[in-house]
């Protein structure tokens, strides 16, 4: 079994070999196999709708190439965390990792507009707003880092869940510890609320639970389920405080070792598998949801107008940025 710490040792060895041009981060010879291997990454599990497309990106990639592309997948945060899988495709150790949007907000700006309180309305202004342009704008500003953006997967609506008591309004979550992706905005935000925002990685928050502490975080329903922190966390708050997705990058490296041909089949293979994953998504998120309230999760409506008040003067903060703004007056067009 590949461990990370023998993955990256390979792979950044191969970076520095002055045949680097001719490999893959997975460290394989096109000119003599004929056939180049891309590694993938993902913090979540083997049917996770984002894990699930990356691996049709890869069936299609093999398929229209006769087997001259290949896609390995290491799932489950295998490879590590998110923050160290940008900074692994940065450099070329990883070809292709899916990050929370929230995760890239401080060193890829316009990221920050997707993640704001409250732009978003719904799964279905989302959706709207991203194939309408906002996608697209985001993904070019990976440019000038090293990276190439190959899709935006939405996430779903994330929520407040905690071990205490059901949340309703603002004032339920003063004096919680919460754990938030390591994100300004999101930090800001649980503390403008009145939260102690606590930054952990994903796979570390269910012992934070169970321990003690933190009282519980925010995320989107599958991710409650898949994790299984409903096993710790037995209260959901439907606050949908934000929307935020998930970017699917690729090393600007590996990108350019790849035939001309071969990088437009792959963006548009990734482009056409967010359709992919919106439909596992919606299946699997509906299930999930059926789960933990089969488990006996208490699921509780919230006021949704005092959340959206007590949010506004972060929201108005970053709205002072022209890029923001702009972003932002195109998003809720679509509403």
């Amino acid at each position: 079994m590949i461990t990370r710490r023998g993955f990256l040792t390979t792979s950044l060895g191969a970076m520095a070999a002055p045949l680097l041009g001719a490999c893959g981060a997975g460290g394989k010879d096109v000119a003599a196999t004929g056939t180049q291997l891309l590694t993938a990454t993902d913090v979540h599990v083997a049917d996770y709708p984002t894990v699930t497309a990356v691996k049709w990106i890869g069936e299609t990639l093999e398929r229209e190439t006769g087997g001259r592309l290949k896609l390995r997948q290491y799932h489950s945060g295998q490879l590590g965390r998110e923050a160290e899988a940008i900074d692994m495709a940065r450099f070329g150790a990883i070809d292709i990792t899916r990050v929370y949007s929230g995760a890239l907000n401080n060193a890829f700006p316009l990221t920050q507009a997707l993640c704001l309180p409250y732009v978003f309305d719904s799964v279905a202004h989302m959706r709207a707003a991203l194939d309408g342009g906002i996608a697209d704008a985001v993904l070019a500003g990976f440019e000038n880092r090293d990276l190439v953006g190959l899709a935006i997967y939405d996430s779903g609506a994330r929520c407040f869940y905690n071990t205490k008591h059901p949340i309703v309004t603002p004032a339920d979550l003063h004096g919680l510890k919460l754990r938030v992706a390591s994100s300004d905005i999101f930090i800001q935000l649980m503390r403008l609320l009145g939260a102690n925002p606590t930054p952990m990685s994903l796979g570390d928050t269910f012992s934070g639970m169970e321990t003690h502490m933190i009282d519980g975080a925010e995320n989107n329903m599958r991710s409650f389920h898949s994790s299984r922190h409903f096993e710790a966390a037995r209260y959901w708050s439907q606050s949908e405080h934000s929307y935020a997705p998930d970017v699917l990058l690729m090393s600007r490296r590996s990108f350019e070792t790849l035939a001309p041909a071969d990088r437009q089949l792959l963006l548009e293979t990734a482009r056409a598998s967010v359709k992919v994953m919106r439909e596992r998504w919606d299946a699997s998120e509906s299930t999930a949801r059926q789960a933990v309230l089969d488990a006996g999760i208490q699921a509780n409506e919230v006021d949704m107008a005092a959340f959206r008040q007590a949010a506004q003067p972060l929201l108005q903060r970053y709205l002072g940025q022209p890029e923001i703004a702009s972003l932002h007056r195109r998003i809720r067009d679509f509403a």
